[in-house]
């Protein structure tokens, strides 16, 4: 058979199994054994992945499927790894558990209940995100809006709390599992706005999620277009987090509301606002199809300025080439290569996981492959409960070796771009499992 025979048919195949309930065909766990059949999975990476799937959010959608995976280097593919769940994303005992309740036919109840038990061990909100970062209106709680930072607020639409396809390493993922007590939203926008007229020291608004750009054009101009009224003069810039351009691209080049989102980009930059994109890219791969290219340039047409931020993650891009080919090509396409992230604490950070000091040798042997245009990105960094903590390098002072440290943002604004030092630990991973250098008890930070 035609490879193009075989594409065509395995199109109508998916088409036959799925309605298109929305703009783009999503496929869930319900769908797995579907996909794996199709794919030719073995029997026993499709249980492995149903297991998993119990447990962390899938969500994958036809265009990452057909454009995206490399389906004839499957478990390794990076986009495979980055959309499909693996083993080994739960520890080994707790997949041996689940694994053993789902072959038994063990009831929903009981299922249930080991689910809840294996997510309440995985920090669902890392960072202090549904505690220390709520604000406060008129002396209740906003629901949906975080505010760590002074000059920066959060908000999470209702509608925009899911994405085109979930990305497994998500330190969000606690979003997308349908318990509402874990759930960040809000479907308030009056208290949006009132929230950002008495923060006259609030400049930047990040609309984030799941994903902002899964609503319609219509729902987010109810947040936006309101912060062109002279009350919101100090509100500089609007940020966008989103990774729809890597998931589906067609948002904002042939969706039917497509051309009215970069109209309303275009109004709000000429009315004199910044209007960030911060795009999500964990690999090159995903700037590569036509339609991702044909994205980014209408989106730059409007005025908008795109930036890329990503984790390092093990199993995806913990390799310096691979940081290397995507900083060049964003610069090329005039995204300006923004943040590495270290994974965050939360979900199957085990499986993801890089140590600090290889996090450093990563981003020290790719920022030497490109030009001084893509040295803009800042990291490795930490988003941790304190502020963005990067490591700037590893060396030797009086004899000690230590991480140096600086923060780039901080909870307190008085620490940005303190510098600090820590004990160099080669297994240390994040912030936590770090230790004051030279005999001190504790960092700044910490008093």
């Amino acid at each position: 058979m035609s490879k193009i025979l075989q594409f065509h048919r395995r199109r109508e195949e998916y088409v036959d199994l799925f309605s298109e309930t929305h703009r783009f065909k999503v496929y869930t766990e319900r769908h797995l054994d579907q996909i794996a059949q199709i794919q030719r999975l073995p029997e026993e990476q499709r249980f492995a992945m149903h297991v998993v799937a119990k447990v962390l959010p899938f969500r994958v959608n036809q265009y990452v499927i057909d454009e995206l995976i490399d389906w004839t280097n499957i478990p390794e593919d990076p986009i495979f790894q980055l959309t499909f769940p693996q083993s080994g994303m739960l520890e080994k005992s707790d997949f041996d558990h689940m694994a053993a309740l789902v072959k038994s036919g063990a009831s929903n109840t009981e299922i249930k209940q080991l689910v809840k038990t294996i997510r309440d061990k995985l920090n669902p909100h890392p960072a202090g995100q549904n505690n220390l970062n709520v604000p406060m209106l008129n002396n209740e709680k906003l629901p949906g809006i975080q505010h760590k930072y002074r000059e920066t607020v959060l908000f999470f639409p209702s509608q925009g709390q899911t994405c085109h396809s979930y990305c497994t390493f998500c330190f969000r993922w606690a979003q997308f599992i349908g318990d509402k007590e874990l759930r960040i939203s809000s479907k308030e926008t009056s208290q949006l706005h009132q929230y950002l007229r008495r923060h006259k020291d609030v400049s930047d608004l990040l609309m984030t999620g799941g994903d902002p750009m899964v609503m319609k054009t219509k729902y987010l101009k109810n947040y936006l277009e309101p912060l062109l009224e002279k009350d919101f003069e100090h509100i500089q810039n609007i940020r966008i987090g989103t990774k729809a351009i890597s998931f589906w691209p067609q948002r904002f080049v042939s969706d039917e509301d497509a051309d009215e989102l970069l109209e309303l980009f275009t109004k709000l930059v000429k009315a004199g606002k910044h209007v960030a994109i911060m795009t999500h890219f964990n690999h090159w791969r995903e700037m590569e199809t036509p339609m991702a290219v044909e994205a980014i340039h209408r989106l730059r047409a409007t005025g908008a300025v795109l930036r890329s931020q990503s984790p390092l993650i093990k199993n995806i891009n913990d390799n310096p080439d691979v940081w290397g080919k995507m900083w060049r090509i964003q610069t090329r396409l005039g995204i300006i290569p923004y943040y590495m992230f270290i994974e965050r604490d939360t979900g199957a950070k085990h499986y993801f996981e890089v140590p600090l000091a290889r996090a450093w040798e990563i981003y020290h042997e790719a920022i030497k492959q490109v030009s001084g245009l893509s040295r803009t990105v800042r990291g490795p960094s930490m988003s941790a409960t304190p502020g963005k903590v990067e490591i700037q390098g590893i060396t030797e002072i009086a004899g000690e070796k230590v991480f140096v440290c600086r923060f780039i943002q901080g909870r307190n604004p008085d620490w940005v771009q303190r510098p600090f030092f820590a004990k160099f630990d080669k297994n240390a991973t994040w912030l936590h499992d770090l230790k004051p250098a030279f005999g001190k008890e504790k960092f700044f930070f910490e008093e």
